[in-house]
């Protein structure tokens, strides 16, 4: 009878082992599956993503690519019916034919608009970065208000206060004896009092940059443009560029303000420069006005290329912090 016991109580498993082993075991086969089923699913929403974004991606090129096509043809094969999306024989003499013509001056066009640009774009990222600062590091009173009129401004669109800033202008020149219309000025003298939509975008940077950097640099006597300049713009670089860059798309491809403000052609920039191209010609050579358009575009794709990198890191951590 000893034996016998002594045989059952080896070969008996304990409760504790049982229950443990049944407890792991049970534990095992209820997580293990759903730890991959979130996989799955992840990886089909992300195929499911992806192949939107190439779609797209797609349909935001093919105007690009179709204007590119139609000023590699000739005037017959631009017209055809159905159309061939790649031209049988290239004509690039079609870009020499526009640089060299009588009715247009794309040097002229684009040193105009690049005056244009590089003021404008340096006042409003300048005064931009400056307002933003003041809304978000520095406390006053009515600071909250003064922000929410100012994002009020965004939903005035740029017809409705046409009129009035033409007579601005022009009292401008009257009470200061010089000239406003007829110049560069309202074009680019505008740009260095901020714009609301720029200073939105740093301010929402802004409030990402920790506040301990700040502090440090006061307790070591730095003036509070001083942490402005020393600190916080060097932190913003990507926040930066895509003011820039969102600054000078917008007066490289401006067209309203240029006609309204610009009398001479000499003063043309490339937007009115190639309305005027085009109105010259009597008709329309598509050929011709969609080899001028891709040359005006093509310094915009170059811009943006150069500075992808830092323009989708400001994308991308821009507006994180409310």
């Amino acid at each position: 009878m000893t034996t016998t016991s002594d045989e059952h109580s080896s070969t008996a498993t304990p409760a504790s082992v049982t229950n443990a082993t049944a407890t792991w075991s049970y534990g095992q086969a209820d997580i293990t599956p759903p730890a991959d089923r979130p996989k799955s699913r992840d990886a089909g929403s992300r195929v499911f993503v992806h192949i939107c974004l190439i779609i797209i991606a797609v349909l935001a090129i093919v105007p690009f690519l179709w204007m590119v096509s139609t000023s590699l043809k000739t005037l017959d094969t631009a017209m055809e019916f159905p159309p061939k999306f790649i031209p049988t024989s290239p004509q690039w003499r079609n870009y020499g034919t526009v640089l060299g013509s009588e009715h247009s001056n794309f040097l002229l066009w684009t040193r105009n608009t690049l005056i244009i640009a590089v003021l404008g774009v340096s006042g409003t990222t300048l005064s931009s970065a400056l307002v933003a600062y003041g809304f978000a590091r520095i406390p006053f009173k009515g600071r909250g208000i003064l922000f929410a009129i100012l994002l009020s401004t965004m939903m005035v669109p740029f017809p409705v206060t046409m009129v009035s800033l033409f007579a601005m202008f022009k009292w401008f020149g009257d009470v200061t004896h010089t000239a406003w219309l007829g110049t560069y000025k309202p074009l680019w003298v505008p740009a260095w009092f901020a714009s609301a939509f720029n200073v939105f975008l740093l301010r929402q940077f802004y409030l990402t940059i920790p506040n301990d950097l700040s502090e440090a640099a006061r307790i070591d006597g730095c003036s509070e443009f001083g942490i402005f300049w020393r600190i916080i713009v060097p932190l913003s670089r990507p926040a930066l560029t895509v003011v820039a860059l969102f600054a000078f798309m917008g007066i490289w491809n401006d067209f309203l303000g240029p006609l309204i403000y610009l009398q001479r052609p000499e003063q043309f920039t490339l937007a009115l420069g190639l309305q005027d191209y085009q109105s010259q010609h009597g008709g329309t050579p598509w050929h011709l006005l969609m080899a001028a358009s891709t040359l005006v575009v093509l310094p915009v794709i170059l811009l943006f290329f150069l500075a992808q990198k830092t323009f989708i890191e400001g994308i991308a951590t821009t507006g994180m912090k409310g």
